[in-house]
């Protein structure tokens, strides 16, 4: 076990548990914060608070009388923030049977006592999962810094009208809950600082109220989204909890909840801090355990306006504004973004990989897994790691050294670091050209010892739809891990986990048949090598 993972065990008592005999929301949310806080400060060596917590998935419910085991380790320290992962587990007493509860990442900051500042020390790394898990945080960090962007721009929509309703739709003022908590010594730390984990709590138990007023049944908590503390609560602090249903969607109901503090001159002055919004998806089933399915509503704007409850996100038949469906999509593309990188690491660092064949400069490598067969190219190039990466990362160059690659055309640049291409390949002997569209996503390292990274996968985009042409081929996970040797050279290795419209040309190489692959390998060298060095600028300067 990691040195900085703290491990709890909890017994499901009934006190724990809700009207249906399973753990409440509130108390497992409680344990989870408490034991991620832990390992939080067991690597800091001083106290921590909970700055957000990524989206929480809630996927096994626990019932009286079985055992939850929560474990939390910390998977990379920033300069004055770290995130901790968190995976609960049930028990099952009489058949020792375990089932994943929930799988969530915190992240938790540092607080010194004093006006002094905490430098975090680098994570001891001691297995292969924590070193995949170190590689993967940073982009979580980044979905997490994109968050900021997304409540900004809900608030700024909150207080816009939007005149679609519904008939018979049911008025989201029915659903809006307020309540108020005194934050006294048992909720906080030794700080005085409320515990995060409490505050979830609370914002769980207003919120499942809210979410009954349209089931009529007791709802099950399925997911938090988008929690983040803006600002700090103590003892003595008032809590003003607002929620209200933004949205329902046939059998889920989507609740915002906002949190203001005050204290004693706040609350005379009503002059609140904003300390936290998130929003938690329901669901609800009858006494048969099916789903329920929830009605329509439709905003209520001076309800939204008076309770300051964000944002009411509904619209009608049409659906979510223009403003929230863009706000939506990038959201979307984040986490498109992030499975593209995890998916290329994860493959990357599988163990298993058999060697197959060593050439100069190139070795091959296989790995199987079940009904999926992957490749590794592992290419020794003597340029320097940041010229294989810009080369490598534009696609549009690929076909100066991949015969494979008939044409590529960007669709859509995402952003500076994700890209969307169309490419179609040239028909192998009976078969149909294939074309496919797929996400480029290129990361700089964020430290010396870590790889440029180039992680490739299909899409699905709808300006660009399936040709008659061409046979609609998918990358599953593909892409470029690129570790700097010297300054002057690098190790290139390409990955492809293989699909079976591409089984037939790997099998041809694999069996000695076709030398397409060492031949495509020695050809990207020689393109990365380019002996002319006006030859690289002119390259990197189309870049």
């Amino acid at each position: 076990m990691s040195t900085m993972a703290v491990c709890m065990s909890q017994a499901v008592l009934p006190a724990h548990a809700g009207p249906r005999g399973e753990l409440g929301a509130g108390p497992l949310l409680r344990w989870m914060d408490a034991a991620a806080c832990l390992a939080a400060e067991k690597h800091a060596g001083v106290s921590c608070v909970t700055a957000s917590m990524d989206d929480i998935q809630f996927e096994e419910a626990a019932r009286v009388g079985q055992i939850i085991a929560i474990r939390a380790k910390v998977n990379r320290a920033f300069k004055t923030s770290m995130e901790v992962g968190i995976k609960v587990t049930v028990q099952d007493v009489f058949t020792n049977a375990e089932k994943i509860v929930s799988v969530a990442y915190a992240t938790y900051v540092a607080k010194p006592v004093g006006a002094g500042k905490v430098e975090l020390k680098p994570v001891e790394l001691l297995s292969a999962e924590d070193h995949l898990e170190h590689s993967l945080a940073i982009e979580r960090r980044r979905i997490r810094l994109g968050y900021v962007q997304v409540f900004q721009k809900l608030m700024q929509e909150s207080n816009k009208e939007d005149t679609c309703e519904e008939k018979d739709a049911v008025s989201t003022e029915h659903t809006h809950v307020q309540s108020t908590e005194l934050v006294l010594p048992p909720h906080a730390n030794h700080h005085g600082n409320t515990f995060g984990g409490q505050i979830m709590a609370w914002m769980q138990t207003v919120a499942s109220i809210s979410a009954s007023r349209l089931c009529r049944s007791h709802p099950i908590l399925k997911s938090v989204n988008m929690f983040k503390f803006w600002g700090p609560s103590f003892v003595g602090d008032r809590l003003v909890f607002n929620a209200i249903v933004n949205n329902t969607f046939h059998n889920s109901v989507e609740v915002g909840v906002r949190v203001e503090a005050y204290n004693c001159e706040e609350w005379i002055k009503d002059q609140p801090r904003h300390i936290n919004s998130a929003f938690l998806i329901f669901s609800a089933v009858n006494d048969q355990g099916e789903l329920l399915t929830f009605p329509r509503v439709k905003p209520t704007t001076q309800v939204s306006s008076q309770g300051g409850v964000l944002p009411t996100a509904f619209l009608g038949k049409q659906g979510p504004s223009r403003a929230l469906q863009c706000i939506f999509l990038q959201e979307r593309k984040a986490y498109l973004s992030y499975s593209n990188i995890a998916a290329l690491t994860h493959l990357a660092r599988k163990p298993g990989w058999d060697i197959t064949k060593t050439l100069d400069n190139v070795k091959i490598w296989t790995h199987e897994e079940g009904a999926v067969l992957s490749f590794k190219v592992e290419m020794q190039v003597k340029v320097p790691s940041h010229v294989a990466f810009s080369l490598l990362s534009d696609f549009s160059l690929r076909q100066r050294w991949d015969r494979h690659f008939q044409t590529c055309e960007i669709l859509q640049a995402v952003s500076e670091e994700e890209k969307i291409y169309h490419v179609t390949s040239a028909p192998m002997t009976g078969h149909q050209p294939r074309d496919f569209v797929v996400l480029v996503s290129q990361r700089q390292p964020c430290r010396p010892q870590e790889p440029y990274t180039v992680a490739v996968r299909s899409v699905t985009l709808k300006a660009m739809p399936p040709s008659p042409e061409f046979c609609r081929s998918e990358i599953l996970c593909a892409g470029f891990q690129i570790y700097s040797s010297s300054s002057s050279s690098c190790t290139v290795c390409y990955f492809n986990q293989v699909t079976s419209g591409v089984m037939p040309y790997l099998a041809a190489n694999l069996t000695g048949s076709s030398k397409s692959i060492e031949d495509t390998a020695l050809e990207c060298i020689k393109f990365l090598e380019l002996k002319d060095s006006d030859g690289i600028q002119a390259v990197l300067k189309s870049l």
